[in-house]
């Protein structure tokens, strides 16, 4: 790092806006700890791209998912956490405090750092996704499958997620489509099996998604094509209210992955039931760590461990070396 501008030192370094990261804020501002957190790109995280959230605890009635997450802005500023825009570029844990550099020029040292920058859903890439994104395209059913009780909806995917999201949407749903590439499921033989036993729902083997099509009210219905690339090629439509990927996420942890352990898939490991990482005063929240899960709740309940795991370290720290 050969960024020469005066150093911060900080407490508790909070990266990512998401509810872990605001909830870590919320909770590590009330014991003191001072914490400054770093927004990201996204402001508020994926919440921000979701139109309505009924499933978060206390809005009887549901809020949006800007406002939720600047009702969480709110409330940790109210405890002291200064929130500041900016992204983290690299980061030093070889030995404490962590040396972090913010938008390639500020440099931090940390006492503690808690990562919360979160998981990025997978698209197809056609346009047509971020035009009906909030609008009928979604990438977790659990948290947006109730809008579509009694309507048509599409999953694309073909392994345990994807068959994991069908059978909770036709529970829900008239009618669910599993939009599968390849002519098998790569899903467990269990998961396959409740599959094939829930009537409502229709698996189109070797169906590629072309476009989506709709108004400006929201998402009508899909293209697709059969067998592409073959002498059976050929398109047609299904009419859906619904369109859920389940092709994967991506856990946002690029940039650790020199100091910190994550699995196969990227995500970071944690010790147990806590939230602490291989590297001593370095903790983990939210869906950076959490393939499972992936809800606001969740992530929220991840980042008040965080906070608390952090306060205990920094606590401990102190006693050894007073």
């Amino acid at each position: 790092m050969s960024i020469e501008n005066p150093i911060e030192k900080v407490r508790c370094l909070i990266i990512g806006s998401g509810p872990a990261g605001y909830t870590a804020a919320i909770y590590a501002a009330r014991a003191n700890l001072k914490p400054v957190l770093y927004t990201g790109i996204q402001m508020g995280g994926q919440l921000t791209t979701t139109t309505e959230v009924e499933n978060f605890p206390g809005y009887p009635e549901g809020v949006t998912g800007p406002v939720m997450m600047e009702d969480m802005r709110r409330q940790a500023e109210r405890f002291g956490t200064d929130i500041r825009f900016g992204m983290v570029d690299e980061v030093d844990f070889s030995a404490p405090p962590y040396r972090i550099v913010i938008d390639g020029e500020k440099q931090l040292l940390a006492e503690t750092v808690i990562i919360a920058t979160g998981a990025t859903a997978k698209y197809l890439g056609i346009p047509a996704e971020e035009r009906f994104k909030g609008l009928g395209v979604s990438a977790c059913a659990t948290c947006d499958g109730f809008f579509y009780k009694g309507k048509d909806v599409a999953v694309v995917g073909g392994g345990d997620t994807a068959c994991e999201e069908a059978t909770y949407l036709a529970g829900i749903c008239r009618k669910v489509y599993m939009i599968v590439r390849k002519n098998y499921l790569r899903a467990s033989k269990a998961m396959q099996e409740r599959v094939n036993k829930t009537p409502n729902i229709e698996i189109l083997y070797e169906h590629n998604t072309k476009d989506l099509y709709g108004t400006d009210m929201g998402l009508e219905g899909a293209r697709l094509i059969y067998k592409m690339g073959t002498p059976e090629e050929k398109e047609h439509d299904i009419k859906i209210d619904g369109f859920f990927l389940a092709i994967g996420h991506t856990p946002n942890t690029e940039m650790f992955k020199k100091y910190i352990q994550t699995d196969e898939q990227g995500y970071i490991l944690t010790e147990g039931k806590t939230s602490k990482t291989n590297v001593a005063g370095v903790f983990a929240a939210g869906d950076v760590m959490d393939p499972d899960y992936r809800q606001g709740i969740t992530s929220a309940g991840a980042g008040c461990r965080a906070a608390m795991d952090a306060e205990r370290y920094l606590a401990d720290w102190e006693i050894r070396n007073k």
